[in-house]
């Protein structure tokens, strides 16, 4: 389906689903991470979430040391019912990838549990990173 057939969204539409931050800066999704292609993972990232989540690229998050970093933040409904963003790193492998998309379509924080394996990627990083992302 071309972008020009696409329905518009309502301007609502975004709190109702997820949102993905794929960290993007110095570290993440450069070549300092070898082995990946950062880019399609992004892309697949992109495409197995149209619809169901909005995909964002944010520049460094200041945990390098993590990369690369993906932050899944809950829908509405889903912070209703307890759900938090949830901060993922070391995300370099597409089967984390695939995992992640997998729990983003059954409804991500606070409606789905994640698959066990993404509490090997799960970390909890400082006050100030993350308050720095709720800011963006």
């Amino acid at each position: 389906m071309s972008r020009r057939a696409r329905k518009t969204a309502p301007a609502t539409a975004g709190a109702a689903r997820c949102t993905v931050y794929a960290c993007r800066g110095c570290c993440c999704g450069t070549a300092k991470i070898p082995g990946i292609d950062h880019a399609a993972q992004l892309a697949g990232l992109r495409r197995a979430l149209d619809g169901i989540a909005q995909v964002r690229v944010t520049d460094c998050l200041d945990t390098c040391e993590q990369a690369n970093v993906i932050v899944v933040q809950p829908s509405a409904e889903g912070r209703k019912k307890g759900g938090r963003p949830v901060w993922l790193g070391l995300v370099n492998d597409p089967d984390a990838t695939d995992d992640i998309t997998t729990w983003i379509e059954a409804g991500g924080p606070g409606l789905a549990d994640p698959p066990g394996i993404l509490d090997l990627y799960t970390f909890r990083p400082s006050r100030r990173v993350q308050a720095e992302l709720h800011d963006t």
